[in-house]
């Protein structure tokens, strides 16, 4: 069954698996911080991270569910786009992912950058490396240390995944073929994807600005989502449909 899928969805899931298998194995955290994203700024992040990130993954259970969900839609969608098309979405929507996620992470960088500095706390000494102290009473030392610690969250915890990658490829899938209808767990009936895929947007959003609930990006799901529904609006209007 496996030879039956297209080439690229094929090769995508093969990639994705050897280096999962490979980078397990090894057990490197060196080798993890170099393909891992990491914030543009942060001193650990280099320019091909942005695209070996789409073929990292942090558990067993991370890999599986986009495999499963690639397996599902990717298919349908290499053989409707084409393979030009289909490489298009996937990656376009990986980097979607990763400016979104980014962009975010840089609004938060600079609000906990004013609120330290509103405490007198040198950022751009501390940024350099340089010994700082903190300033003020008890109370105000522990909002500091709370504000530098969410601070070292963002600039040293990478991000890792095909998740925005996939979510492109269900956004699109929705918005070619929104009657489809997909079975969810917990659901005793098909759903329209065209249901679904609001829904699994608008908790991504709540969940990402309230934080990254279990350590999921899950603005990263909605930057690959975006870039996913814009690609499929653009090429919509040149494909047969399925009814």
């Amino acid at each position: 069954m496996f030879n039956n899928i297209p080439p690229l969805t094929r090769g995508l899931i093969i990639i994705n698996v050897i280096v999962f298998i490979v980078v397990t194995l090894l057990n490197n955290n060196q080798v993890n911080a170099y393909l891992a994203a990491f914030y543009p700024f942060s001193p650990f992040f280099h320019s091909w991270q942005i695209i070996t990130h789409m073929f990292m993954h942090g558990s067993f259970m991370h890999i599986l569910f986009n495999m499963l969900t690639l397996f599902s839609f990717g298919p349908i969608l290499e053989q409707s786009l084409g393979d030009k098309k289909f490489l298009i979405l996937y990656f376009l929507s990986g980097l979607g992912a990763f400016f979104l996620f980014n962009l975010w992470n840089f609004v938060e960088v600079e609000q906990i950058k004013g609120s330290l500095e509103s405490f007198g706390f040198d950022i751009n000494s501390y940024l350099a490396g340089e010994s700082v102290q903190f300033r003020g009473n008890p109370e105000a030392v522990l909002v500091q240390q709370g504000l530098i610690e969410n601070l070292k969250d963002i600039i040293s915890v990478p991000m890792v995944g095909a998740s925005g990658a996939i979510f492109g490829v269900i956004a699109a899938f929705a918005t070619l073929y929104p009657e489809a209808k997909i079975g969810i767990m917990f659901i005793p009936v098909p759903v329209k994807v065209k249901y679904v895929l609001p829904v699994v947007i608008v908790v991504s959003i709540a969940l990402g600005v309230t934080g990254n609930v279990g350590g999921i990006a899950h603005l990263a799901h909605v930057g690959g989502a975006i870039v996913g529904f814009i690609l499929a609006l653009i090429w919509k209007r040149h494909l047969y449909r399925f009814k």
